[in-house]
């Protein structure tokens, strides 16, 4: 099983590309990607809201995600968040473990 998390990250002004660009400068997001159970971290931008960044976070179990939220990294990701004022949507997804169906997978080019 796999918890995955999409976090949209919205503000003004480009901020919330700046707030990538800080998380990547500084290193943030490479020690996340780099902690135990982390299987994802990656950013996006959309074509239609260049003002949304959407982050797509995975992690191992519920076990390695609650170890991140209880890192000192957290503060950090706070701080930028405020520095930036940024709003956030959240989804969470946990995978198939049994994988997709194959009627799916006839749609997918590979």
């Amino acid at each position: 099983m796999s918890l995955v998390v999409n976090l949209y990250y919205t503000g003004q002004n480009g901020s919330a590309k700046k707030f990538v660009n800080e998380m990547e400068k500084a290193g943030i997001a490479q020690r996340i990607r780099d902690e135990k159970g982390n299987e994802r971290y990656d950013y996006f931008q959309s074509l239609n809201d260049a003002e949304t960044i959407l982050l797509i976070d995975s992690w191992r179990d519920q076990a390695a995600l609650d170890a991140h939220h209880a890192s000192p990294m957290m503060d950090e990701l706070a701080a930028l968040r405020e520095k930036y004022d940024l709003h956030m949507k959240v989804e969470r997804y946990v995978t198939d473990e049994q994988g997709m169906p194959a009627g799916d997978q006839k749609f997918i080019r590979k």
